[in-house]
């Protein structure tokens, strides 16, 4: 069963409260999203260490329910 968009906004903001989240499915199926996640928590955090955060913020869905997602993350300016 494919993953909510909902549920994927959910899991990043319960790890990354602060965070601003948009979520694109990109192929209309719900198991190809692009997410953007702006967070002060990546504040001195490499862009690996960033997605990284994310991933582990996403419980373990990723390629499982969650089959693909393109992530930009960054800090608010």
């Amino acid at each position: 069963m494919p993953m909510d968009a909902n549920e994927i906004e959910r899991l990043i903001k319960d790890a990354l409260p602060d965070a601003q989240v948009t979520i694109r499915d990109l192929a209309g199926d719900g198991d190809h999203y692009a997410a953007t996640v702006i967070s002060s928590s990546f504040k001195g955090k490499s862009r690996v260490q960033q997605h990284q955060i994310v991933y582990n913020a996403l419980k373990g869905q990723m390629g499982g329910v969650l089959h693909a997602l393109a992530l930009q993350t960054g800090t608010p300016d």
